[in-house]
C-alpha cells in the first residue's frame, strides 16, 4: 500500500477541523456559562481546534 491512499482528503481533513472547532466552542460557551468565566471559550476553542487536527478524519 502506498502512503497517499493512507493519507485522508484535504475535504476530510478540513471538515474534520471545523467539526473540532464547533464541538470546541459548544463546550467552550458551556462552560463559560456555567462557570461565569470568559477565558473558557478560547479555551474549548484552542482544545477543539486541537482535537480536530490530530483525529483520524471522518470517511468520506
Amino acid at each position: 500500500m502506498s502512503k497517499k491512499k493512507d493519507q485522508p482528503s484535504p475535504e476530510a481533513r478540513r471538515k474534520q477541523v471545523f467539526i473540532g472547532l464547533a464541538v470546541g466552542a459548544v463546550v467552550g460557551i458551556g462552560l463559560s456559562l456555567l462557570t461565569e468565566f470568559w477565558l473558557w471559550l478560547p479555551a474549548g476553542l484552542a482544545v477543539g481546534l486541537a482535537s480536530g487536527t490530530i483525529l483520524k478524519p471522518p470517511a468520506e
